[in-house]
């Protein structure tokens, strides 16, 4: 009887921590903030009471005939081979459900495909692991990467509790901005292994392939701030590479666009100065932290065997030059992509002066925002 009750007191607290766990959980797909995905929401829903319907019409038959007609009450088997009725039956009415069914899903997946007449174009490109966005027409790009919170949470020993980080793993550093009501055109592709990008508010996600420009879009019916994820296994850190997309009015989005123009050229002007070492090595920390460390770590010890160190490594305490091309060009067969395309000049130098000036090395030269961009 102890034994008994001990298990019912298991089986309720297991429920009581499920229900905690599980607070957020839901049964039913989002209904979304965009015509498509309440197309696709009432579409879902529309088979989903269909698939009912044939089950309580089909299992209802079953169980009726097992138990109204079983041996015990005296039920006799009919003894037949074939019936052309009842394979009629049986073919036709599927075949006409079936058609019934793919008529509003054609439409929706025709409507889903058609992006022409749009008010703007997005190119986005798939990185491992981040972003690349580029406003076709605005002179305007950057990459959006897990925000520098969640990047260090995430990381083993680092001391942080994630529950403390506000949109762990689901909020980037530079989200992707379209105003409210426009039809925005993305063209989708990848630099290196097949992405997708995919937003569930959105009600549809789309393969990111290299070599390959897919074709999507979205008119956002209420502004807001929506959250994705790469929804294709493309390497390691495949859970590391979220997607935020904030739309705004279109007066706050001209205002936005105005100010990301206007900082873009002020970073020009300020790359083609000579920055003192120290200013460089600040920099290339938070450059390092975003886009090295999950490789070399946070101390530059690298993973044995599978990264190698920066401390007391002979490319970052060797020729300068050769590290600049590493960093910028990467290292054909080894993991090491290349930055060449993903940082700006200031970045690039900063990331280098940092590697040779921090992490156990203390080489004492450093690089000039103006040295890569002769490079380039």
């Amino acid at each position: 009887m102890n034994k008994l009750k001990q298990i019912f007191a298991s089986v309720a607290a297991l429920t009581l921590m499920s229900g905690v766990a599980h607070a957020e959980y839901g049964l039913n797909m989002p209904v979304g903030v965009t015509e498509t995905s309440r197309q696709v929401y009432d579409l879902h829903m529309l088979i989903l009471w269909v698939c009912v319907a044939i089950g309580v019409v089909v299992f209802g038959a079953m169980i009726y005939s097992m138990v109204y007609h079983r041996k015990s009450q005296g039920a006799v088997a009919s003894q037949f081979h074939e019936s052309m009725t009842a394979e009629l039956v049986w073919t036709v009415i599927p075949f006409i459900i079936l058609v019934v069914m793919a008529i509003p899903a054609t439409k929706v997946l025709i409507e889903m495909h058609d992006s022409s007449e749009a008010d703007m174009t997005v190119k986005i490109t798939g990185y491992q692991w981040k972003w690349h966005y580029e406003y076709i027409g605005e002179d305007l790009d950057f990459f959006s990467s897990l925000d520098a919170a969640s990047n260090e949470a995430r990381q083993v020993g680092s001391g942080i509790d994630p529950s403390t980080v506000a949109d762990y793993l689901l909020n980037v550093d530079h989200p992707l901005v379209i105003p409210v009501g426009k039809k925005v055109r993305f063209l989708l592709t990848a630099e290196d292994v097949i992405h997708a990008w995919w937003v569930p508010d959105f009600g549809w996600k789309k393969d990111a392939i290299p070599g390959l420009i897919n074709e999507a879009w979205v008119i956002v019916d209420e502004p807001g701030v929506y959250r994705g994820q790469c929804a294709e296994l493309c390497g390691r850190d495949h859970g590391f590479m979220p997607i935020v997309v904030e739309v705004k009015s279109e007066a706050d989005y001209a205002t936005w666009l105005v100010a990301q123009k206007v900082a873009k050229q002020v970073a020009k002007l300020a790359a083609i100065e000579d920055l003192d070492p120290r200013e460089l090595k600040r920099a290339g920390k938070k450059v390092y932290r975003a886009n090295c460390i999950a490789c070399h770590q946070k101390k530059g010890e690298g993973l044995p065997g599978v990264f190698p160190a920066i401390n007391g490594s002979a490319v970052a305490t060797g020729d300068i030059n050769k590290h600049i091309d590493i960093v910028m060009n990467g290292k054909k067969g080894t993991t090491m992509a290349a930055y060449k395309d993903q940082l700006t000049d200031l970045e690039l130098a900063a990331v280098v002066t940092y590697q040779r000036n921090s992490l156990g090395n203390k080489v004492g030269d450093a690089v000039q925002p103006a040295e890569i961009a002769a490079l380039r």
